[in-house]
């Protein structure tokens, strides 16, 4: 019995002195054997797990084919699908990871389950899920991404009962919001990114941020993030700490949220303040989007804080001084300084002389001799230009600047140049309604007023007489310097035709001209002087004319006869009534004088035979006896004309039908017709009354 003990008692002692030389724990020998347990040993009933790694060779050579059998099974007894265990990379292949795992060999992991393949190395420990203990060749397949998952759920949950905050990867974007890698795929809505609904969804992919989960649904594993929901919660902590320490006059460090078109949000803190576009600059800001942008960080002074409404006014340009302070000093008037365009209006350019002063060049003090519509015409945006301080206005910060003054002023010597008398040439460069403009030269217009263009014509435009592009000689009339006005005349160029028209043509005197134009009541008929006399339509003939075009038409030769002259008021009246009553009166005249003197002894007038016959009433309102017996000889010629009409119509019914080639003759009831026309005829209308002195003609 003691010999059996004796002889039994060695081998836990040899197994505890073959545990000596054991490798470090952190060996893979050591810690292969440690995690995968040796068989059990009693040894005073006490049973000991003794480690594979802890058998020296004496020991492995003294145990039974069934005891390694037995230490194998209990060793794989551990390893099982569907568990998460430590593994350890023995070696990097292109396309798989070996890890070992203390199992009876080492398991696989396809590389693309790694992130970033290029850095794993021999040794890296990591947790694997097996998924199958071996495969065809005996091989465990593991998984990393599986493993990291369910550890990783295990923290997503922690995170959400303790409501605390997750770093989370933007992956992609899916309908509605953001796929987020938080260790698992998480859904994050668009409206829970930012504070403000966006629609530019992309420009956060790929970015890594701090994230609250909001749900989390265990048995489907859902999981929603916000990022608004922490920036909510960040806010409110900077708001209340910004509220017990802001102080009017205060420097604070924002960021810019939003930007309108009078000004920019900024966030401070917790707290959107409005800094208004007049507080950006001391100069002129077109628009804010020109002095700050979205996202920007600026520091902003503390113009105004109402506590109650939480609102606060910010200022970017009470950091500096007010150059407007001291800007007289800097600039007096007169002075010629140099600046840079910023800004064009249709009535001016904005130059900048400094940052923050700015002046205005009106369009009117850019040139002395053009006229400039636009500012553009003379000057672009950004510059270089040299101008003069016209002009200081420091309590309203404006400064009048002039682009002119700093050249010489071609005004000056003007009355030199063109003497009031002179005789000029110039180009016709423009025609308006109440004149022309006339380019003495570059930049000096003067005006031709359509009054001046001619003496004897009145023009209802200057394009009757002038072209432009034409060049033609004018007289100069009258400067005026200080307004930068010339006044020519065209007709001044000649002599006045009306200071001889008293001479030329007196009242009484007769005249030929042609007829210019037809008006309702008369017309106009132009003289070889080129001046035009009026010739009303009382005065157009003899016989009463309800119209001028049944008397004249336009270009037609008559003579005249002078009836009023007003050279004063440029008028001209002729009578054609007149001169053919002149004319009646030669020609009785001629006849009564004609023969000798016995046959003038039995010459018997008109007058004298007609005139103890005539009626009185026919030398009512001053007729002449010639007028009376005139219109008497009218009315007898239009009733033997009447009466030779019916001779012939009572021939043309006697008469046989007349044959074809003979030519066809009015209907009896046609001539018939005619002649009861012309009986019914008024005597005025019968016919012309041959001129006194002359006899009738028979038809």
């Amino acid at each position: 019995m003691t010999e059996e003990t004796n002889n039994t008692q060695p081998e836990p002692q040899a197994a505890e002195g073959a545990a000596q030389p054991q490798a470090p724990i952190d060996t893979p020998e050591a810690q292969t054997g440690a995690e995968a347990g040796g068989p059990l040993e009693e040894a005073g009933g006490v049973t000991q797990t003794i480690a594979v790694a802890d058998l020296d060779d004496e020991a492995f050579e003294r145990m039974t084919q069934e005891e390694l059998e037995q230490i194998y099974q209990e060793s794989m007894q551990s390893f099982k699908e569907g568990e998460v265990v430590r593994g350890r990379v023995v070696d990097v292949m292109s396309d798989y990871v070996l890890v070992d795992i203390a199992y009876k060999s080492e398991g696989i992991i396809p590389v693309h389950e790694f992130n970033d393949p290029a850095s794993i190395a021999v040794g890296d420990e990591f947790d694997v899920y097996i998924e199958e203990p071996e495969d065809e060749e005996g091989m465990p397949v593991l998984s990393k991404i599986k493993a990291d998952k369910i550890k990783n759920w295990t923290h997503i949950q922690e995170v959400y009962e303790a409501d605390g905050v997750i770093a989370g990867k933007i992956i992609r974007r899916v309908k509605g919001g953001l796929k987020v890698d938080i260790g698992i795929d998480a859904f994050m809505p668009a409206s829970q990114l930012t504070w403000r609904p966006t629609s530019d969804l992309e420009r956060f992919l790929g970015e890594t941020m701090d994230l609250k989960i909001i749900k989390l649904t265990k048995r489907r594993r859902n999981v929603v993030v916000s990022r608004r929901k922490l920036l909510e919660e960040q806010r409110a902590e900077e708001k209340a700490k910004l509220l017990e320490t802001i102080e009017i006059g205060q420097i604070l460090t924002g960021e810019v949220k939003n930007i309108t078109d009078f000004g920019a949000f900024v966030d401070v803190g917790g707290i959107d303040g409005l800094l208004h576009v007049t507080d950006m600059s001391w100069g002129r800001v077109k628009h804010p989007s020109h002095m700050v942008s979205v996202g920007q960080r600026i520091d902003v002074k503390v113009l105004n804080f109402d506590p109650h409404s939480e609102r606060i006014s910010l200022g970017l340009k009470q950091k500096t001084e007010n150059p407007w302070k001291s800007v007289e000093q800097r600039y007096p008037v007169g002075t010629v300084v140099s600046g840079r365009v910023v800004s064009m209006t249709d009535y001016g350019a904005f130059v900048e002389l400094e940052e923050g002063i700015e002046g205005m060049v009106h369009v009117s003090e850019m040139s002395w001799t053009r006229r400039v519509r636009h500012p553009n015409e003379l000057v672009n945006l950004e510059d270089e230009v040299d101008v003069m301080v016209l002009n200081v206005d420091a309590e309203n910060e404006k400064i009048a600047l002039g682009i002119k003054q700093t050249r010489p002023n071609p005004w000056t010597n003007i009355e030199e140049r063109y003497p009031v008398g002179s005789t000029v040439r110039g180009r016709v460069r423009n025609l308006t309604d109440y004149g022309a403009f006339i380019e003495l030269e570059e930049g000096i217009d003067a005006l031709l007023h359509i009054s001046d263009i001619s003496w004897t014509k009145k023009v209802s435009h200057p394009s009757e007489e002038l072209q432009k592009g034409q060049e033609i000689d004018v007289k100069v009339l009258n400067i005026d310097a200080q307004a930068e006005k010339i006044g020519v005349g065209l007709k001044q160029i000649e002599t006045d035709p009306w200071d001889e028209m008293a001479n030329k043509y007196p009242v009484g005197s007769n005249v030929e001209a042609e007829v210019a134009k037809l008006v309702s009541f008369g017309a106009f008929a132009r003289l070889d002087n080129g001046i035009e006399g009026l010739i009303h339509v009382s005065e157009l003939s003899r016989d009463r004319v309800q119209k001028p075009e049944e008397a004249l038409a336009v270009g037609d030769k008559i003579t005249a006869k002078v009836i009023s002259l007003d050279p004063s008021e440029r008028k001209i009246g002729l009578s054609i009534r007149e001169y053919q009553r002149e004319l009646d009166g030669e020609t009785v005249e001629q006849y009564s004088q004609s023969g000798d003197e016995g046959a003038q002894e039995d010459v018997v007038s008109v007058g004298d035979a007609v005139g103890d016959a005539m009626p009185q009433s026919m030398l009512s309102g001053g007729r002449t006896l010639a007028d009376a017996a005139e219109e008497m000889m009218r009315a007898v010629r239009a009733t033997e004309e009447a009466k030779a009409r019916e001779e012939e119509a009572a021939v043309t019914e006697a008469a046989p039908e007349p044959q074809p080639e003979q030519g066809e003759q009015p209907a009896p009831e046609e001539a018939s017709h005619e002649s009861g026309q012309a009986a019914d005829a008024p005597a005025d209308e019968a016919g012309e009354a041959p001129e006194a002195g002359e006899e009738p003609k028979e038809e």
